[in-house]
Parts: structure tokens; C-alpha cells; sequence
């Protein structure tokens, strides 16, 4: 298998961007960007170690978590969860960062890329707090690109149409995934349950 190497061979397979997709670019939030992230309930954040190794890793909320701060700041509180840290622990050693906001139904996104550091300001994470629970800790993004990005993708995956979704008995619980994957004798319905009691608990 031949691969990719050079800008010249990427370009003999892909036309240059026309100009809109160009232009689109902003380096700031401008009033629809603000509107989308006052709607939207979930990001997917990107990042990388030093090494180059990447993680992506999906946040969720009530639409409008993602805090604006200024028109070249915004602020996403992280909740309890499985303390991995993967994506935390790489934005200290490389503050890149990416992100694709969604809004369910709805077949565009909007695209963030710049520069992210963590914080545990006590005000902000009462600022950002849910059921009363201030957040554990907040993601601070500097911004340095922002643009609305178009439906193909969702259009072709039929994304948010219900009738393409496939029959959830077919597919493996968790609890079965994890009794498989680390070969325990925990039954797969007693994860399940403990997943589903803690899901109740400790959302928040």
C-alpha cells in the first residue's frame, strides 16, 4: 500500500478550497458562534501529548455548559468521571487543542481550534457549577481559529435520523464489552447495574 507523503500528492487528489471555506475562518466568536455554543450540549476535545500521541475525548452537558467568556475565551467544566485523565493530563504538556460543538438535529458544527489550560478558580467553578456541585475543575480555551463546518458528514452517516439507527439488542452492553475485555467473572448484568447506579449518582 502507497501512502500519502507530500502536500503535492495530497493536492493531486483534492481541489484547493474555494474561497468561502477559506474565508469562513474567524479568529473570534462572532454572534452566530455564540448563539450555536448557547444551544449546544456536547463537544468532542482533541489533544496531544508531546510525543504526538492523541486522545479525543466527548463532553456533555446542558446546552450553553460551554461558557463564553470573551470573544476570544471560553470556559467547559469537567464533571465526575472515569478520573483517566487522558486529555487533561496532555493539555499540560501541549495546550493545542480542537474542538467539534454539536447540537442535536442539526447537520453543521462549529470547529474551535487554539490553545487550552486548566484551572480550578474557585469562583469559576461555582460559576460553572450543576445541581449545585461546583465543577471539579474548568477548561480554559484561548481561541485562535472558529468556523461553522458543513453538513456532509452528518447528512451521509444519517446521524440524527432514528430510522437508520441500528437495533440496540444487537450490539453488546458495556457491562458485557468490559466482563469480555478484562475476562472477569462479574457478570455482565451486575455491571450494568453498578454502571447504571452510578450514571444516577454521580452525573454530577
Amino acid at each position: 500500500m502507497k501512502f500519502i507523503e507530500t502536500q503535492d500528492q495530497l493536492r493531486a487528489v483534492y481541489q484547493m478550497p474555494g474561497d468561502t471555506a477559506v474565508r469562513k475562518q474567524l479568529d473570534r466568536l462572532d454572534s452566530h458562534s455564540r448563539h450555536f455554543l448557547e444551544k449546544s450540549p456536547f463537544v468532542m476535545i482533541s489533544s496531544q501529548d508531546l510525543a504526538g500521541n492523541a486522545d479525543v475525548s466527548p463532553k456533555g452537558d446542558g446546552p450553553g455548559f460551554i461558557q463564553v467568556l470573551d470573544d476570544t475565551t471560553i470556559a467547559i467544566p469537567d464533571r465526575p468521571g472515569n478520573n483517566r485523565l487522558d486529555t487533561w493530563e496532555n493539555f499540560l504538556e501541549n495546550p493545542a487543542v480542537g474542538l467539534c460543538c454539536m447540537i442535536p438535529g442539526m447537520n453543521e458544527t462549529l470547529r474551535i481550534n487554539g490553545e487550552a489550560r486548566l484551572t480550578v478558580d474557585a469562583d469559576l467553578c461555582q460559576q460553572l457549577a450543576m445541581n449545585g456541585r461546583p465543577a471539579l475543575s474548568v477548561l480554559v480555551i484561548k481561541i485562535r481559529q472558529v468556523y461553522m463546518h458543513c453538513a456532509k458528514a452528518y447528512i451521509r452517516s444519517a446521524l440524527w435520523k432514528p430510522e437508520s439507527w441500528p437495533d440496540r439488542s444487537t450490539i453488546p452492553t458495556l457491562g458485557e464489552i468490559i466482563r469480555d475485555q478484562l475476562e472477569i467473572s462479574t457478570s455482565a448484568e451486575e455491571i450494568d447495574s453498578s454502571l447504571a447506579e452510578n450514571y444516577r449518582k454521580a452525573l454530577w
